[in-house]
């Protein structure tokens, strides 16, 4: 996945139904909010809830340096 995928304008967190954002080089979805990540096998996005798992507060905090406000 890229992140110019049209496809990350219209899939959603399976819980809260917010954006998710795109986290390269991992390939993985992030959803900010909830500190869940859902990984991306094969290029398809696993957005089961049971798929996502937490991620520690320290790793969050380092998440959204990353990505900005």
């Amino acid at each position: 996945m890229k992140p110019d995928d049209p496809l990350l304008r219209i899939i959603a967190c399976p819980i809260d139904k917010g954006q998710l954002t795109l986290l390269l080089p991992e390939e993985v979805l992030y959803n900010p909010r909830l500190h869940r990540r859902y990984p991306i096998i094969d290029g398809i996005p696993q957005l089961l809830p049971s798929s996502g798992t937490r991620v520690p507060d320290e790793e969050h905090e380092r998440i959204l340096r990353r990505i900005g406000p």
